[in-house]
């Protein structure tokens, strides 16, 4: 997830692009750069200093003469190349005049840039963008406009992506295109201006429209043309923008919470890109172990703390299920204390949003230390838990600015799942008709994910009607158990009420003496082979006096009359129906803990990354 700036028409673009790449911060902040073109040719400063890389093109602005009014930027959240200054963007072609922005992922950069070298291109950096701009670059010297040449580009290009390109030819232009990325364009008299996010142009024009997959826009100032790849004139959907600018950094929502839960579906759309292929097949092109070694693995032992150690818990089963190969999950704080000793064949992946949690990283050095393979799954690239592993995976859920983990706890199940498949390939350990399968319900995730949300007021609705209460039961089975106690963690870090997470067969085992009425059951109770003794569980709780509330699935009429209320999901195969369960919990926390008057940005005591013991 990276953010895009372009403007032309402007008296000073530099200084509108720093301003638009100060708002779109969020969405990357490895890394940043500029391209303005001027009288003789483009002009670019590049900056890969992290947080500080914004500040650190705002000094190079003497670097760049003579610029026309027409610019492109980019705030990097790095997925192919590391976050050096080599990769950042924006990219050029090989005569310098041509500069391109991305957001996204090209799946077949590779197979696109073999012929390329071969023509003599010389590529800069190690990031699959740079392809697009040398193919581009190739329409052109063929004789073809800026415009023509990206509509013979993108539908050669396999992935998601938004791209915007300029060039010294033709110094009034922007040309942008996008395919599953965000992208918005914009005019004035005056101005024409493009972004990944409406956060970068408010204020700059109210005359705001979205471009659909795989169209054309060409931007000039005060002009605007969306054409089709064919070349037919396409009339774009303008948008109504009624967003302050101090609204727009949370993209309209109320706090940052909000905002991510609704990115959940682009941010599992991010991690799955390029990993999938045709018929299940899985790409873990950064993983750089070698595929011998990991189908060879006698047992897989996850790390983690907090939310990403509910995420691991699901890893295990998706891994045991799918690879049949031994897994095991340790909550990190404690692993390293507890003498643990590895068996010979054994890869430990530790799971960090942040990958610098000092419990996961002391866990993950006590198992190098022990002589096992490690990887790293982690959101920041080039974090120290992944300079420190033998592997990595990345999630790409972009910057997550909510204390409590929200998109990229879901973006760690998913790429855990695709993890699962990988191994079970590599192992021989499942049909290949059953893979695929699985395959392609968690590449339609992200979308019953954005089904699941636009239940949202009915979830809100739910929770109200239980701001009050102090006692909270999370229950679960099998890969439910994870999701009621992500479900109660959530509750407890932001409304600060007693939420207890509990695998619902072990509640007769003790808990059950602490069921009267007043109490609120929360059940994961979505349908597999185990739904009939998870409603029988219910009804001991319910014979107790509990107040009994489940996640169902949408049309299970007789699930939804066991229950005084549902948060409902829509229908999906069992690997992946609980999965979908995390998203009115989500709802339900922020809900009580929003009535209760607390921040949920901000939860008391708590911080985004946990670097001490």
């Amino acid at each position: 997830m990276c953010g895009i700036i372009g403007v032309t028409g402007s008296s000073a673009p530099a200084e509108f692009l720093l301003s638009g790449l100060e708002a779109l911060e969020y969405r990357g902040y490895d890394s940043a750069g500029i391209a303005v073109v001027g009288r003789d040719g483009i002009s670019r400063i590049r900056a890969a200093e992290r947080a500080k890389s914004i500040g650190a093109l705002s000094r190079g602005l003497a670097e760049l003469p003579f610029p026309t009014g027409t610019g492109i930027g980019h705030t990097r959240w790095a997925t192919h190349g590391a976050p050096t200054e080599e990769n950042a963007h924006p990219h050029l072609d090989c005569s310098g005049r041509l500069a391109i922005v991305h957001n996204g992922i090209i799946e077949n950069h590779r197979e696109l840039a073999a012929p390329l070298r071969a023509a003599g291109h010389t590529f800069t950096s190690v990031t699959d963008t740079e392809v697009v701009c040398h193919l581009v670059e190739e329409e052109m010297a063929a004789g073809r406009s800026l415009t023509e040449a990206v509509s013979a580009v993108t539908p050669r290009l396999r992935g998601g992506f938004a791209l915007a390109f300029v060039h010294a030819s033709e110094p009034d232009t922007i040309v942008a295109t996008r395919r599953s990325a965000p992208l918005i364009v914009g005019v004035t008299d005056e101005l024409g201006v493009v972004a990944s996010d409406i956060a970068a142009l408010v204020g700059t024009s109210r005359r705001l429209f979205a471009l659909s997959d795989d169209e054309i826009a060409r931007i000039r100032p005060g002009e605007l043309t969306v054409t089709r790849p064919d070349g037919s004139a396409v009339e774009p959907r303008p948008l109504e923008v009624s967003w302050d600018v101090a609204a727009a950094q949370k993209g309209g929502f109320a706090d940052f919470m909000s905002k991510e839960i609704h990115e959940q579906p682009e941010a599992i759309t991010e991690t799955l890109l390029g990993r999938i292929g045709a018929g299940g097949a899985t790409e873990l092109e950064e993983l750089s172990i070698a595929d011998e070694t990991l189908g060879g693995l006698r047992r897989v032992l996850l790390l983690a703390c907090g939310s990403s150690y509910h995420a691991a818990l699901l890893g295990r089963s998706f891994i045991e299920r799918l690879a049949r190969v031994s897994a095991e999950v340790e909550i990190a704080s404690e692993y390293r204390y507890r003498g643990a000793v590895l068996e010979p064949g054994t890869l430990v992946v530790a799971v960090s949003q942040s990958g610098e949690t000092a419990d996961t990283l002391a866990a993950m050095a006590e198992a190098r230390r022990q002589g096992a393979l490690t990887i790293a799954l982690t959101n920041v690239v080039d974090s120290l838990m992944s300079r420190e592993a033998d592997g990595v995976l990345y999630t790409r859920a972009g910057p997550e600015i909510g204390v409590a983990s929200t998109k990229c706890h879901l973006a760690q199940i998913a790429l855990l799942q695709v993890f699962a498949l990988h191994l079970a390939r590599l192992r021989g350990s499942a049909p290949e008709g059953a893979l695929a399968e699985h395959a392609a319900a968690l590449l339609a995730l992200p979308e019953l994910v954005a089904a699941t949300i636009a239940h949202e007021e009915a979830a809100r609705a739910v929770a109200g009607r239980f701001a009050e209460v102090e006692d909270f039961y999370f229950l679960g089975r099998r890969l439910g158990l994870p999701v009621a106690l992500e479900g109660a963690l959530k509750l407890k870090e932001l409304a600060y009420v007693r939420a207890e997470g509990y695998p619902a067969g072990e509640m007769k085992h003790g808990p059950i003496s602490l069921i009267e009425p007043g109490v609120v059951v929360v059940v994961v109770a979505t349908r597999d082979d185990l739904w009939e003794k998870v409603m029988l569980n219910v009804e001991e709780m319910r014979a107790r006096g509990a107040t009994i509330v489940g996640v169902c699935e949408e049309g299970d009429d007789e699930t939804a009359g066991l229950l005084d209320a549902a948060l409902e999901v829509p229908a999906a195969p069992q690997m992946i129906a609980p999965l979908l369960g995390i998203v009115p919990l989500q709802f339900f926390a922020h809900e009580v803990a929003t009535r209760r008057g607390n921040d949920v940005d901000r939860p008391r005591n708590l911080a985004k990354v946990v670097t001490v013991e």
